[in-house]
């Protein structure tokens, strides 16, 4: 079936569509070669109809040890040539399979240069994938619909879970947590209580943990008001680190500001400089929103990393406090072990023990 992806300007970008489901979300671009399941599982892209630079997608399928969450929370999926038989021996399905069983609308065959230079240039914007013979009314019904912006607490846990172990217990504030992170935290060596978004921050001390995480998550952090008043009644309580959301809302609840980037940072390429020693690191990245560096001033933060490409904050210090966050993805491993050391440094906070370099 012919399908088409529509964005608010007018541009329109034909390919064809693997299902007939529609969509609409906000239209963004992610430059990694690899890892689409990943993307697709990733709950950060919640609500986001995702399209991917790389053009051969689906080529070694998909398993379920790959998922990062418990289903795809993704609008929509544009990209190049999809693959229709992957080879891996790690393979259980297709890609295609997978996008139907998780009703994710798929448009492929697409110029997905094109949509990514127009995003470049005039920024991440509404879109729709609808049938090549979507009626005009069809079309303006589905521009109608709103973006909905409670899309941390569609992808937060339900319920408390725990992922035990014997090392220093952590409560994780799950704003939409990758499924790498929990296990890099629980291979260190944590035993982990997973809480949903909205526990308060007296229940959370009230589990006497040794420190606390706050995960990565969808949207814009000024949505979630009520998580950055109780983040501030958490700081300084307990040693804390923290993950792209949780990087946002910590500066938030220390009173810094944050800003919409224009198109910004998705994929497992980003160069990242850490100012503490110079070296530059490959990470991985999934961010529509950013730290403004200059609201920081006065404030008791340091900034440890900016990004190479545009010198945008991507990591923070309290300067005094035992508590640190970083904008980018660690866990992904795209280095492949680059930034690891910073699960080091939060146990090395939690014990007093030096478990890295």
């Amino acid at each position: 079936m012919k399908g088409k992806l529509i964005l608010e300007d007018g541009s329109v970008f034909t390919g064809n569509l693997l299902n007939n489901i529609k969509a609409t979300g906000e239209v963004v671009f992610n430059t990694g070669m690899t890892g689409y399941q990943e993307i697709l599982t990733d709950p950060s892209y919640c609500r986001q109809i995702v399209t991917l630079t790389f053009p051969l997608v689906g080529n070694y399928g998909v398993a379920e040890k790959f998922m990062q969450s418990r289903k795809s929370f993704v609008n929509g999926f544009v990209i190049g040539e999809l693959c229709d038989e992957g080879s891996n021996w790690q393979l259980q399905s297709e890609l295609a399979d997978f996008l139907t069983r998780q009703g994710v609308p798929c448009l492929y065959n697409v110029d997905t240069r094109a949509v990514t230079r127009k995003i470049r240039s005039v920024g991440c914007m509404k879109g729709i994938i609808v049938p090549e013979d979507a009626s005009k009314v069809e079309i303006e019904e589905l521009f109608a619909v709103p973006i909905k912006k409670e899309v941390v607490q569609e992808v937060t846990t339900p319920e408390i879970y725990k992922m035990e172990n014997d090392g220093p217990d952590v409560v994780v504030m799950d704003f939409g947590i990758k499924q790498n992170i929990l296990n890099s935290l629980h291979n260190l060596g944590c035993n982990l209580t997973i809480v949903p978004a909205h526990t308060s921050a007296e229940e959370v001390l009230a589990m006497n943990p040794d420190g606390i995480f706050l995960s990565n998550g969808p949207g814009d952090p000024k949505d979630v008001p009520e998580v950055i008043e109780e983040v501030k009644k958490l700081i300084g309580k307990k040693p804390m680190f923290g993950i792209c959301l949780g990087h946002q809302l910590i500066s938030l609840a220390m009173g810094a500001d944050t800003y919409k980037l224009k198109f910004g940072h998705r994929g497992s390429n980003q160069p990242v400089k850490n100012l503490l020693n110079g070296r530059v690191h490959i990470s991985s990245q999934n961010h529509g929103y950013a730290v403004d560096e200059a609201s920081l001033k006065d404030l008791p933060l340091e900034v440890t990393h900016i990004n190479v490409n545009d010198g945008t904050v991507e990591g923070l210090r309290h300067k005094t406090l035992p508590l640190f966050c970083v904008q980018y993805h660690p866990e992904a491993s795209p280095g492949p072990d680059d930034n690891m050391y910073l699960f080091d440094q939060f146990w090395t906070m939690l014990t007093g023990e030096n478990k890295g370099e």
